[in-house]
């Protein structure tokens, strides 16, 4: 009787639910400017949401004027059955420069440097995996950590979708920011580049 009323009970709350929320995995990145790991990663398909934020530090409520020892992060939803978490990884880090320990690309010190936030044992073996193979293809040291993922504080209301409400000034930060040309320069043909906003 225990047991049918629990299959009962997980029946009723998954047909309160949303097929969709049910299916919808988490992936959390540090790539620098989160602006920039947004559009890369809205493109993305599988990808249904990504939102800006911090992550990695003690402070509590950060904000975008104090983040002391956050990192710009950007929590991505994304459909299992369209893309895996290791793609992911895998774009990740053929979006960034996981050899600058010092930040990336004009954006420099630890708010803006690369690290992987694994929510589970199987998203840090994917990605350790991923980073591996990336330094491999590479042919030198990766400086990204893979750490277990923390609290999660959303940034303002105006960082999120940046690069869709201001396209120009977020084109121009781009290209002057030069990021694209170095994520191409350091992975040619396998790099993820950014494409601008229409």
């Amino acid at each position: 009787m225990v047991r049918i009323l629990t299959a009962l009970a997980l029946l009723a709350a998954s047909a309160s639910t949303p097929l969709a929320a049910q299916e919808t995995q988490t992936a959390i990145f540090a790539g620098g400017c989160f602006w920039c790991v947004e559009s890369d990663f809205d493109r993305v398909p599988g990808v249904t949401a990504t939102v800006s934020g911090y992550s990695g530090g003690e402070l509590e409520n950060p904000t975008y004027r104090n983040h002391t020892g956050h990192r710009e992060v950007v929590r991505i939803e994304f459909d299992p059955s369209k893309t895996s978490y290791r793609a992911l990884v895998d774009i990740f880090f053929r979006s960034v420069d996981p050899t600058d320990a010092g930040g990336q690309f004009c954006d420099r010190g630890h708010a803006y440097t690369t690290a992987v936030y694994a929510l589970d044992d199987q998203q840090k073996t994917a990605a350790e995996n991923a980073k591996a193979d990336a330094q491999a293809e590479l042919g030198r040291p990766i400086v990204t950590p893979v750490e277990p993922a923390g609290a999660f504080w959303e940034a303002e209301a105006y960082h999120q979708d940046y690069y869709r409400k201001n396209p120009l000034r977020y084109k121009y930060y781009r290209y002057a920011c030069g990021r694209d040309d170095r994520v191409e320069e350091l992975w040619g043909k396998a790099a993820h580049r950014g494409i601008p906003a229409h």
